[in-house]
């Protein structure tokens, strides 16, 4: 019976050793996993381990896997390994049982056997035979095998601890409970006091493990939306890439229909200017013949001879000096059609941009305000893009859509469906409000002030500081006032009005959410010489 159980101890440990060796494995730290995590290549290692890896190598811009050197464009996810994790804890928490094991019998001299039991009272460690013998002859104390005897003696009386005083929180051997300071106090047998401490702490974990549980669940719902987000800005960067590799390539197609044009007028041109050359040269050489026999007729001594000889005539051709073929307006003195070359440029950005905004599904609307809403304390520009507050009222007619008490002003038309996209200039003079509102907004007293009712999203800017607004609520915002331009995003179906600062880098300031059900009109409110511009 004792080789049996030898032999099992033998094997239990062995199979422990075997374990150790196949779970330490991180080849970062050469420890066993702790909060196990993988890469997409399939290799573990410590979360802590492989977030220090990862960071030494983000200066490089490429990351790579410790193991088998893949790499990765982009900082890998890392995923959590539970099933790993849940066989590695056991096996940790159980690490101190294993290590006991090295404990062995006082008397087994010959052929160490490890021990079951160790005695206090006599500092010595059993095997399961003198653990037989010992019981026989002593009663005394036996715990678990270790070899840290003082820890469990009074230091003061060097006897075995064995109670445990409740009032103040020590363990006692048998003399200081009979004599000292703890004589009168309230005692307990040490595994009476300490199955109390056990009672009270299952019922702590009781009330921690809903916790834990639920700190477990938030923190599963966290790493799923960073993987999330670096999975979202993965796609992102993809899209961002393809996007400007189909603009380099619109840019090279503009750039050879610019070039090909001003070939084009060049081989016109120069050919034009070539034949011109050819018929010069053949009118220079009829002429230089002509004054070749001019000259010999101005050396003739016989006058009958002379005044025989035709009339030579000379054709004045001259006049029609290098005009370079048809000319026109747009040419500039060197003959080329400068206009038309710019045009075919421009018309190749147009492109560009209205393809832009496509991909990134925007529309840019053309936003002009309408004259029959604003104020008469609001000029409007001729191109109605601009709103001006003057104190000069202006001479209008009587309309039923017209602000009466606010300097504000209304869009012509309405947003109702989309993704718009467009920009604004405030002047930075007085103050002025930026916002949407339904066409149904009242148009006298407080009501129909933008921002004060459930009908209308404004941002009120002033050299104070900026704000938002919507039903009255007011809420104050951190803006760059060096930076005048913003820029108005609205998702009409996804109930989004955002509004960005259009500095570097481009600053979101706020936005808005809502069920729109009216369709959205661009509104401008104005204090006195303040001036709002839409850009097109």
């Amino acid at each position: 019976m004792k080789r049996d159980f030898r032999i099992l101890l033998l094997r239990t440990t062995m199979a422990s050793a075997d374990l150790k060796a196949e779970l330490d494995c991180c080849s970062i730290c050469l420890s066993l996993y702790t909060d196990p995590v993988s890469l997409r290549c399939g290799h573990y290692f410590c979360r802590f381990c492989i977030v220090s890896a990862l960071e030494a190598q983000e200066a490089a811009g490429v990351y790579s896997c410790p193991d088998c050197r893949a790499e990765y464009p982009e900082r890998p996810a890392l995923e959590k390994n539970r099933k790993l994790g849940n066989i590695v804890e056991p096996f940790l928490s159980a690490q101190p049982d294993m290590e006991e094991t090295g404990i062995f019998c006082t008397y087994c001299i010959k052929s160490p056997v490890p021990a079951v039991r160790t005695c206090l009272q006599c500092e010595i460690s059993l095997c399961d035979d003198h653990l037989m013998a010992h019981n026989k002859t002593m009663d005394h104390i036996l715990t678990e095998p270790t070899r840290s005897f003082g820890s469990k003696k009074c230091s003061l009386h060097k006897k075995v601890l064995e109670y445990y005083c409740t009032q103040d929180a020590v363990c006692l051997c048998v003399s200081c409970c009979l004599v000292g300071e703890h004589k009168e106090h309230q005692l307990e047998l040490l595994d009476v006091a300490s199955e109390k401490k056990k009672k009270k702490l299952r019922k702590y974990l009781e009330e921690l493990n809903p916790q834990k549980a639920k700190i477990d669940r938030r923190l599963q719902n966290l790493q799923d939306r960073q993987r999330n987000i670096q999975e979202k800005a993965s796609d992102k960067r993809k899209i961002v890439r393809k996007l400007f590799m189909d603009i380099k390539e619109q840019l090279e197609m503009a750039e050879k229909k610019a070039l090909s044009e001003i070939s084009r007028q060049e081989e016109k041109i120069v050919s034009q200017i070539s034949d011109l050359i050819k018929k010069l040269e053949i009118e220079e050489d009829e002429l230089s013949r002509k004054m070749r026999h001019m000259e010999e007729m101005c050396h003739v001594t016989d006058p009958i001879r002379l005044l025989q000889e035709g009339d030579i005539t000379v054709c004045g051709r001259g006049d029609d000096e290098d005009k370079g073929g048809d000319g026109g307006e747009g040419r500039s003195e060197d003959g080329l059609d400068e206009v038309l070359i710019s045009l075919t440029l421009h018309r190749s950005m147009r492109d560009i941009v209205t393809n832009v905004t496509s991909e990134l599904g925007l529309h840019v609307p053309d936003i002009l305000l309408e004259e029959d809403t604003s104020h008469r304390c609001v000029k409007i520009s001729e191109d109605l893009k601009t709103a001006t507050s003057t104190e000069e009222e202006q001479d209008r007619p009587e309309s039923p859509g017209r602000f009466l008490n606010y300097a504000q002003v209304l869009s012509r038309c309405g947003l109702s469906s989309g993704r718009h996209y467009w920009e604004v200039e405030w002047d930075q003079i007085g103050r002025c409000g930026i916002g949407l509102s339904y066409p149904s907004i009242e148009r006298e007293g407080l009501q129909s002030s933008i921002g004060c009712n459930d009908k209308s999203w404004c941002l009120a800017m002033s050299g104070a500081g900026c704000a938002v607004r919507h039903r009255s609520v007011r809420s104050p915002l951190s803006v760059d006032r060096t930076c005048p331009r913003l820029g108005v995003f609205l998702d009409y179906e996804a109930g989004r009005l955002s509004f960005y600062q259009l500095c570097d880098p481009i600053r979101h300031l706020h936005t808005f959410t809502a069920s729109f059900s009216q369709p959205l009109h661009v509104v401008f409110w104005l204090c006195p010489e303040a001036s709002v511009r839409i850009i097109s």
